[in-house]
């Protein structure tokens, strides 16, 4: 039982060690903050999307043609 224990400890710490010393080149594959698109909050019903997806009128922003027709929602929000 001793040497299965002795065994166990051997193996967690040698990947332990080779994920430290690996570094971060795992994690090189996903996308990083920086390149997410900027996101805006719908004025009318409050739903986030990015900006190159949303329509603009003067400071506001709209998800959709309808929601800028019909103009900012309630203020509860």
């Amino acid at each position: 039982m001793l040497r299965l224990l002795f065994w166990i400890a051997l193996i967690a710490a040698a990947v332990w060690f080779w994920r430290k010393f690996k570094g971060p080149t795992a994690g090189a594959n996903t996308p990083r903050e920086q390149d997410a698109p900027p996101m805006v909050r719908c004025a009318h019903c409050g739903v986030h999307l990015p900006r190159d997806r949303a329509l603009k009128l003067e400071q506001q922003w709209y998800c959709s043609q309808a929601h800028l027709e019909q103009g900012p929602g309630s203020s509860d929000r």
